[in-house]
């Protein structure tokens, strides 16, 4: 039997823990690896500690009071705990924060180009890039001069995407893709993630609550609950997962659907650990 290709590993979360005005601890030992080249998703519901994750990858966690009290965090062989979100962008990871937060006084075009900001490798690569955009998206070509604000919410979603992308990152982040899309547009969003990840070589880390639809396209995932890691594994080990089917996309063994408003999560708990 052929061993298993070893891959390089770009990002090392390393058991922190984050604190929120010297009070709140929302992680406790929260470890995880994504290797280059791969799409992991980090799933779990709302108040998991999925958002906060990404904020600390990210270093984004100072402007809201938070730190990260013990741990570390290394990204392509730099130690990033608590780095400011600036010197991570500069060392190629870049996050497209959950519910876009694009700049609705600009124009499409406009947003896009304002992710190349930071770059410094000549106008011509830029060129390149900001014109890849319109064929990774060709959604956007045809709306470059609309007001952004105008923008249906799957459109605002692109047009975040390839913001980020501008900035030419190693790794992209996504917190929640997904989130008020409609299924259709889902689908176009994470074909396109998919896309990204293999025409780019882009590693990709991706938040998500529709665990099917993460699951499907990523190589690896985690599960977090109330601020833990509580399962891990390829993700087509845990699509099989009789757990996760059932917690996580609602499918019983009988082939019902089950709510999490009836399902115990002390069961959960004792299931997984």
């Amino acid at each position: 039997m052929a061993e298993p290709i070893k891959k390089d590993l770009l990002l090392e979360v390393n058991n922190i823990e984050v604190v929120y005005n010297n009070i709140i601890q929302v992680l406790r030992g929260v470890s995880m690896t994504v290797a280059k080249g791969d799409i992991v998703a980090l799933l779990g519901t709302n108040g998991a500690g999925k958002t906060t994750s990404l904020r600390a990858i990210s270093g984004l966690l100072k402007p809201e009071n938070g730190f990260i009290r013990s741990g570390f965090i290394k990204f392509n062989g730099y130690d990033i705990t608590n780095v400011l979100g600036t010197q991570v962008v500069l060392l190629g990871a870049v996050m497209v924060p959950e519910g876009r937060r694009i700049f609705k006084h600009l124009t499409v075009d406009e947003n896009i180009r304002v992710g190349s900001v930071t770059r410094n490798d000549g106008a011509a690569n830029i060129r390149r890039d900001h014109d890849s955009m319109y064929a990774h998206f060709p959604r956007l070509s045809k709306i470059t001069n609309r007001l952004a604000g105008y923008c249906s919410g799957g459109e605002q979603q692109m047009v975040a995407i390839a913001r980020a992308l501008m900035a030419a990152p190693i790794m992209l982040m996504l917190d929640e893709p997904s989130l008020g899309l409609a299924p259709l547009l889902v689908k176009e969003i994470f074909d396109n993630v998919r896309k990204i990840n293999e025409e780019l070589q882009t590693t990709i880390l991706v938040v998500e609550q529709n665990a099917k639809t993460a699951l499907a396209i990523s190589d690896y995932a985690y599960i977090m609950e109330s601020g833990k890691v509580v399962l891990e594994g390829p993700s087509q080990s845990l699509q099989d997962n009789p757990d996760v089917k059932e917690f996580y996309m609602g499918v019983t063994q009988g082939g019902g659907r089950k709510s999490f408003k009836e399902v115990k999560s002390y069961k959960r708990r004792k299931r997984w650990m």
